[in-house]
């Protein structure tokens, strides 16, 4: 079982996941940063100051904070739209145009409907003149 367990770790896709959810971790806190300390300000002056992040109301003894869940939001979003750009420039760089058709070299015989050579000017299956 153990070397079945190994086996499958170090298949490629396993580590190139993990690959990926470290980097995108990374990344995570760098958008993190771009969103709460560059963005957010920003919105905040725009919206008269507001501060999203410390919008909060009691009920009972329990705070509410929905200025972080609005903040939370806002970070999903700018986060989903970093990843659509970087997916669509990879996806411009790696996409090649499709090949144009390659020009047909047979064509159907009028009188059997058989597929014969572009120059063929009698039909091999039924001796029909084309």
């Amino acid at each position: 079982m153990l070397a079945e367990f190994k086996k499958f770790v170090m298949r490629g896709n396993v580590l190139d996941l993990a690959v990926g959810v470290i980097i995108g971790g990374a990344f995570g806190k760098i958008v993190a940063s771009l969103v709460e300390d560059m963005l957010m300000p920003l919105i905040g002056l725009i919206l008269g100051g507001i501060d999203f992040s410390g919008l909060a109301v009691m009920v009972g003894k329990a705070e509410i904070k929905y200025g972080s869940f609005i903040q939370t939001i806002f970070d999903f979003l700018i986060i989903a739209f970093v990843i659509f750009l970087i997916i669509k420039s990879a996806n411009k760089v790696t996409t090649k145009p499709a090949p144009a058709p390659a020009a047909p070299t047979e064509k159907d015989c009028p009188y059997c409907l058989s597929k014969i050579p572009l120059k063929a000017t009698k039909c091999a299956f039924c001796a029909s003149t084309v």
